[in-house]
């Protein structure tokens, strides 16, 4: 039986990459009945998007085909969601725009995710989360002022910005319809999500007090409280010493604690205590490090690697990875007391269940 928040909501989801089937996947994991239109061509539920795919079936279209364009057309029609990750237009060019499909079904969520927006100077421009990032100054508060700026992963774009703003885009939309009645176009881009989640940055733009100088900011990885260190063994250590109690048993634990005559946020020595540090985290293990800071409660942490994350006991006490088909993947998150939210199956390769469970929503 499928549990969850979102059980009785219909999502249609044309496929596309990154932000769209990972936001269609959240909706999935909480428990919406989504189903996957792939194109002939999809290669969809393969490699690293196999989780991204998983919980809903898929059915092949070509949509260039007027008879099955009908098929999404009237799929579209019983749906309370439609997700669509194409460049502005394309879903117009196929008669499978807003105007039409919402006409047909006033109730209907049509959310679009794109990279630049619906509109704007840009909006038909190709890019990749690299480039989101760039035109809203993220990639250039993130570095360190010494080498190019590089991107993290595309967890703050495609995933932060894009799919996590779609899907709670989405789930405002159908709370609003229940007061209304009316469904609505979400119009999703990553450079706005991005640039939202930059807001306490912004913040300080606006007051005066972000720090122009790559290392004098806080956040940055120049702080020798606030970055990584690497241990004896190559592995790293993860310190976010901010507060001053946490700061001072750390100062105290590392045997530095003369800097403690300097004001903490001053960067003027941040340089040369980093240096020191440095130098004391590579003469011992990240095992032997741990077990001298980890009873200090500073904020002092591994680093893993990804596999490593995977068997962490606190991972595993929280049953942060489920294992569906053999696949070790990350459990629906965040957590429902009464409404659990779970995965509803593996990846389906392209065209596997989807007619029936169209045929159970009513599409013929």
């Amino acid at each position: 039986m499928t549990t969850g928040p979102l059980v009785g909501v219909r999502v249609l989801e044309f496929a596309s990459i990154g932000p769209g089937p990972f936001c269609a996947m959240l909706l999935s994991d909480m428990g919406a009945d989504v189903v996957r239109i792939d194109r002939p061509s999809g290669v969809a539920g393969t490699g690293p998007n196999a989780v991204l795919q998983r919980g809903r079936p898929s059915l092949v279209l070509d949509l260039k085909n007027a008879e099955e364009c009908a098929i999404a057309a009237r799929a579209a029609a019983l749906a309370d969601v439609l997700i669509e990750g194409n460049r502005p237009g394309v879903m117009e060019r196929l008669v499978l725009g807003p105007e039409p499909l919402m006409a047909a079904n006033p109730a209907l969520i049509y959310a679009r995710m794109t990279g630049y927006g619906q509109t704007g100077p840009q909006a038909l421009t190709a890019g990749h989360d690299i480039n989101y990032l760039g035109l809203v100054g993220a990639l250039a508060a993130i570095s360190d002022g010494k080498s190019p700026p590089r991107a993290p992963l595309n967890l703050l774009g495609d995933f932060g910005g894009g799919a996590l703003y779609l899907a709670f885009g989405i789930v405002a939309a159908l709370f609003e319809r229940t007061r209304s009645g009316k469904g609505q176009i979400v119009d999703a881009a990553i450079v706005d999500g991005s640039a939202s989640l930059m807001g306490m940055v912004f913040g300080a733009l606006a007051t005066g007090s972000l720090a122009r100088d790559p290392n004098a900011n806080l956040l940055s990885g120049a702080a020798p409280f606030y970055r990584c260190y690497a241990c004896a063994d190559g592995h790293y250590l993860a310190v976010g010493a901010l507060e001053p109690q946490f700061y001072a048993r750390f100062l105290e634990a590392m045997q530095v604690q003369d800097y403690a005559r300097h004001q903490q946020r001053d960067p003027v020595f941040w340089a040369e205590l980093s240096a020191l540090l440095e130098r004391k985290f590579a003469s011992k293990t990240r095992a032997e490090w741990l077990t001298l800071l980890e009873p200090l409660d500073a904020c002092i942490s591994a680093v893993h690697t990804v596999e490593e994350s995977l068997n962490d006991p606190h991972a595993v006490a929280r049953d942060m990875f489920v294992e569906v088909n053999g696949m070790r993947q990350p459990a629906p998150a965040p957590r429902f007391s009464r409404t659990p939210g779970a995965v509803q199956g593996p990846m389906a390769k392209p065209g596997e269940g989807g007619r029936e469970a169209l045929a159970r929503w009513g599409v013929s």
